[in-house]
């Protein structure tokens, strides 16, 4: 077997990553109360690169799976990080070291993660090429490896070749010139195609195949030969390649023309066969001399040679046959099996990503206003869906429905409402909802008293600075706190709005409460208590009628629509779009992420058949209820006059029942839902205050520093001995941090010591930490319909009156409810620089 090379290795130097990462993290991805801690894994990181630049040096196949985890790890990184954000010195050598030999650079250093990754990309592929030459090419695993590796090493000097200048953005070291890549890759290509021969060899496959992979790779080499001599390439790379390039060029087509012969030979066609074989001589002979390799395929030599003796041999003597002219021989189709191969999402079988949790600032940003533009979506769709569930409850309250259907006799209790009381008392009845009801003056008092505690801090930061102000005057030139608290003050005055939106929701809570109190009573106390508080008309005009048994029907509609919204509604909950990787592709791709037509894309897709569903249910929803008005008056008419006023009051009962049912399971979820509400609100304060804290933390450190520098300049002042006349004035009272104006600035602080924060702008600029935006309760606004119930067009008491069901239009806005996300009209606001 001929022997196949391998490209040479760009030669790296060491170089920090530790501290400009860790720097880096800290100062743009950290904040006050979310700090990002990624010193273990960038320690992680840096042993990874140590490791895969040296080892890449050990050209074995156990090396390529180092190397690969560290260019997994770089790309993931790079994509995560404008590549120009990492202020570390990259240093490469060209791999060739002959760039200043002929103008070009020896070494190159660039402050970006993208040339970092270039340059061991093409390692990557000079490590392929390496570890495929160093296979056995007789064994079916060495050639099988070594095509595959040479195929790899092919595609990604390509891609290189393409994407090189883009990723760098300045003139590149000799080795990575695209001319020089375009070269190396289909030089790689012509030693796959090569090594396909072999195994073609190898396999015994048949002549006229091994020919046309034979004439193809000739085909590559002469492709190859043509680029390597271009002044760029030829100057730098190894003397000895191109000759090798051309002999096998010539090699290879008398391959060819061997194994061909072969194939005349079994058609009898001897004259072809002849011809075939000396020229399969001439051209491996000059391979043979191009190359200057005298042992060049010299076996396939002696063989082309003693095949022709027995050929000539037997045709003087056999077949008489006439030799055609080389020039005039069939051409031999070619075979094409090796192909650069693409790019692989990942090289590594194992990559697991050390910084899987880190996204930059942008994309923090980019997913908070799509997760509120998701929360008001969704809210806004549940919100018409229950509001028309609502109404629909209380339509159906008024004309007894159910019940009137169930209530023939007058003596028992109507199944629908035994359900609807065991239902009450399986969730806890009367005095689980007195329970909760309890809870929420404390829940609220919670978030009160933060917001309070934020306020006051922040208020007394800003007097204490006043106060000094005013004592010292012009030498008092720190930035008013002022200024400096505007934002804070902004954030404060929205939780107020939320917390009194609150307020107003809990007094909606309590007066439905009051309302039906009697009659969830009633149905938390069983069949019995409903029973003995029900009025006895009587039997009679309770028969089965076509308008009954029609709305027998409707009320299994009624059914079948509920529990299609309680489907839709569980389906617009549970409907998620992973918009972390979107943002970051284009983060990583344009340098900036168009989140109003990303989100906007992605929740058209997520939810629009869900909006679809919920607009025909709304439509349904109208049409059953002028059905079931239709057929009610039917059945009005049909019993008149059975049971009198008796009947009427028992009537009235039932409607009573089954209104507290109906309130009884509203006012509980949203009691559920309003307690996680306070909850998250707490979660909330709670950061804001820290923030609040740190802010005022900082300050007063920066105080106490100015009053050290202003007591300091003072003292020096009085003991100036230079100052006679006029007479110096006595200096002003010293303040320390522990006197009267400093006492009169205590600020409460965590339990725990609070560290200076660290400024994210070079001091004076912005010696205060600048915050992300104040994250709100995120999820289902737990209260969005309760204060719009009463506004309904409510039905009239008695059914005969109740007028035809008008086109009524649901609303998902209701004023003075209880804040969601969609409900705070709350921008995501960030802290402003400090000027």
């Amino acid at each position: 077997m001929a022997e196949v090379v391998a490209l040479p290795l760009k030669k790296p130097s060491e170089v920090d990553v530790i501290k400009p990462l860790a720097n880096l993290i800290a100062s743009t991805y950290s904040t006050a109360d979310n700090p990002e801690d990624y010193s273990s894994q960038i320690q992680e990181f840096s042993k990874l690169r140590n490791h895969a630049i040296w080892k890449a040096f050990e050209k074995y196949e156990s090396s390529l799976e180092v190397i690969y985890r560290y260019y997994d790890q770089l790309h993931a990184l790079e994509a995560k990080i404008p590549p120009t954000d990492v202020q570390i010195p990259f240093k490469w050598k060209d791999a060739f070291n002959k760039g200043s030999l002929f103008g070009g650079r020896v070494s190159l250093t660039i402050s970006s993660l993208a040339y970092e990754r270039v340059c061991i990309l093409y390692n990557i592929a000079a490590l392929q090429s390496a570890v495929a030459a160093n296979q056995s090419l007789e064994t079916n695993e060495g050639l099988k490896l070594a095509a595959k590796l040479f195929q790899q090493s092919s595609g990604i000097l390509l891609h290189l070749k393409n994407t090189v200048i883009g990723a760098i953005q300045v003139e590149p070291t000799p080795d990575l010139n695209p001319e020089t890549l375009h070269a190396l890759s289909s030089f790689m290509l012509a030693q796959a195609q090569e090594v396909f021969v072999y195994k073609a060899m190898f396999d015994r496959m048949k002549e006229g195949i091994t020919a046309k992979l034979c004439i193809q790779c000739s085909e590559f080499y002469a492709e190859a030969m043509m680029l390597l001599q271009k002044d760029s390439v030829r100057q730098i790379i190894d003397k000895d390649w191109i000759p090798l390039v051309a002999g096998k060029q010539a090699a290879f087509i008398g391959l060819a023309q061997y194994f061909q012969s072969i194939v005349n030979k079994g058609n009898k066609e001897i004259g072809e066969e002849i011809a075939r074989l000396q020229t399969a001589i001439e051209l491996l002979k000059s391979g043979q001399q191009r190359s200057n390799r005298s042992n060049l395929f010299q076996d396939y030599v002696l063989k082309a040679e003693r095949a022709l003796a027995d050929a000539n041999k037997d045709n003087d003597f056999i077949y008489h046959d006439r030799i055609p002219d080389s020039k005039h021989l069939p051409v031999i189709q070619r075979a094409a099996l090796a192909k650069p191969l693409p790019m692989p999402e990942h090289f590594s079988s194992n990559f697991n990503d050390l910084f899987a949790g880190l996204v930059p600032m942008p994309v923090h940003q980019a997913m908070a206003a799509y997760e509120v533009r998701k929360a008001e979506l969704v809210n806004r769709e549940i919100n018409e869906l229950r509001a028309a569930t609502q109404f629909l409850n209380g339509v159906l309250a008024s004309l007894n429905l159910p019940a009137a259907l169930e209530d023939s006799s007058g003596e028992v209790v109507p199944q629908s409402l035994v359900e609807k009381s065991i239902a009450v008392c399986n969730m806890g009845g009367l005095n689980k909802l007195e329970s909760m009801i309890s809870e929420l003056p404390e829940l609220l008092q919670r978030n009160t008293d933060i917001l309070n505690e934020a306020e006051r801090m922040l208020q007394e930061e800003e007097s204490s600075d006043n106060q000094l102000k005013e004592q010292f005057k012009d030498k008092w030139n720190r930035t008013p706190s002022a200024k400096l608290t505007e934002t804070f003050k902004a954030n404060i005055a929205k939780y107020r709005e939320i917390i009194n939106s609150a307020i107003n929701a809990d007094k909606v809570i309590r007066d439905k409460f009051e309302t039906h109190k009697r009659g969830m009573g009633l149905l938390s106390g069983g069949v019995e208590a409903m029973k003995a508080s029900l009025p006895h008309p009587g039997s009679g005009g309770g028969q089965d009628t076509n308008a009954s048994r029609t709305l027998k029907g409707l009320m299994e509609e009624v059914e079948t629509l509920k529990a299609e919204r309680d489907t839709i509604e569980g389906e617009l909950k549970s409907a998620t779009t992973d918009m972390k990787e979107k943002f970051l592709m284009a983060m990583a791709d344009q340098g900036s992420i168009n989140e109003a037509a990303m989100s906007t894309e992605a929740l058209g897709r997520a939810y629009g058949t869900l909006q679809q569903q919920v607009k025909e249910s709304l439509s349904k929803q109208q049409t059953l209820l002028a059905r079931i008005q239709e057929a009610n008056n039917e059945m009005i008419q049909e019993r008149s006059g059975f049971g009198g006023s008796a009947r009427q009051d028992r009537e009235v009962a039932l409607k009573e029942l089954a209104a507290a049912h109906d309130a009884f399971v509203e006012l509980q979820r949203h009691l559920t839902e309003g307690t996680n509400f306070y909850n998250d609100l707490t979660s909330v304060l709670v950061t804001f205050q820290n923030k609040v804290s740190d802010f005022c933390f900082a300050r007063k450190t920066e105080k106490e520093e100015l009053m050290k520098d202003l007591t300091q300049d003072l003292s020096r002042t009085t003991a100036d001995p230079k100052k006679k006349e006029p007479p110096a004035r006595p200096p002003p009272p010293q303040f320390t941090p522990t006197g009267s104006v400093g006492s009169s600035a205590t600020l409460p602080y965590p339990l725990q010591q609070p560290q200076m924060p660290m400024p994210y702008a070079q001091p004076p600029a912005a010696p205060y930490p600048q915050y992300a935006a104040c994250q709100l309760p995120t999820g289902y606004n737990p209260y969005a319909t309760i204060a719009g119930y009463p506004h309904h067009p409510q039905p009239p008491q008695q059914p005969q009156a109740y007028a035809p069901y008008p086109q009524q239009q649901y609303s998902a806005v209701y004023p003075g409810t209880y804040p969601g996300p969609s409900g705070y009209n709350y921008p995501y606001q960030e802290h402003k620089p400090v000027p």
